[in-house]
């Protein structure tokens, strides 16, 4: 009986892991319902996202001071997070879902190289394997979809500045809370998307806030339960789920997201077998990196 209640909680919890990497998987899906371009529509999201951020911040009372050092670290941060969705569902809008997501999965393979120089580590060999590898299955999706390459180069920027911005986050994480560094973060980043459509974009026209009420809707979910909610979510399960398998776990968003893509848009996400092999060598790489990685992780701590 004590053992039955003790494996309750750790079933709920990984549940709301599955179901916050389904959210994951379903932006790429709003991104696409969402008919505003790829800018305005990560304005819109992070202008949301702050703004429920600072009511839960005033009704938890959380402490927003920190130093002006980190407070400059941050906005680096939240100006990388914006070009990583900019990117992204500019990815969705020259090609489709499928291979946004695809590209997406190419994350792993920066990361492999990033993290060594911010946390100053050497470069393990098969990360270098899995590097050619993921390449490898770029290749064969880019020779049978040369038509999307525009949305190709984007989901691959996209995974840059997502592999950038986790690995600089995971240092963040050890002098502030979740909370605070999405505040300050989204608060950069919407000053930033805010200069360039002022001095490089057509401005905060009338048309620019003119929105279709579905748009406006989905917006809105995209800023409270995929990002406000999965960001403050996300970094609460890391607390009571192993980091591997949280890592692990996240790497199926592009499963999840691929397949509900095939589902809902059937005529837009139909792909050649080409593109299925690529992102299979892609994503089967990315989970046994992950694998090794924990493997390696063991060994020194039994060592």
């Amino acid at each position: 009986m004590y053992k039955l209640f003790h494996k309750k909680p750790k079933l709920k919890n990984y549940l709301h892991l599955h179901f916050l990497v389904f959210i994951a998987g379903f932006t790429a899906i709003l991104g696409e319902l969402i008919t505003i371009k790829a800018i305005p529509l990560v304005w819109y999201r992070m202008v949301m996202a702050s703004i429920l951020m600072f009511i839960y911040i005033k009704v938890a009372k959380v402490k927003l001071k920190i130093t002006p050092k980190s407070l400059f670290r941050l906005s680096i941060a939240g100006i990388i997070i914006a070009l990583h969705w900019i990117t992204f569902f500019g990815a969705i809008d020259e090609s489709n879902i499928s291979i946004a997501l695809a590209m997406f999965s190419t994350g792993a393979f920066f990361a492999s190289f990033i993290e060594p120089i911010i946390y100053k580590r050497t470069i393990i060999w098969y990360e270098i394997l899995f590097g050619v590898m993921v390449i490898i299955g770029v290749f064969i999706i880019t020779q049978s979809e040369i038509k999307y390459l525009t949305g190709i180069l984007l989901g691959i920027s996209s995974a840059f500045f997502s592999s950038l911005f986790a690995v600089l986050n995971g240092k963040f994480l050890t002098q502030h809370t979740a909370t605070v560094i999405s505040f300050y973060e989204f608060l950069s980043g919407v000053l930033f998307i805010s200069i360039y459509i002022l001095f490089f974009g057509e401005g905060f026209s009338s048309d620019f806030f003119n929105l279709y009420a579905s748009d406006f809707v989905y917006l809105f979910i995209l800023a409270s339960i995929c990002t406000a909610y999965a960001f403050i979510a996300s970094v609460y399960v890391m607390k009571l789920i192993s980091p591997y398998t949280v890592v692990l776990t996240y790497n199926l968003e592009p499963v999840y997201g691929i397949i509900m893509a095939i589902i809902l848009f059937p005529e837009k996400e139909q792909m050649s077998a080409s593109f299925y092999y690529g992102a299979i060598v892609i994503i089967a790489t990315v989970v046994l990196n992950g694998i090794l990685k924990n493997s390696r992780k063991l060994k020194r701590k039994h060592s």
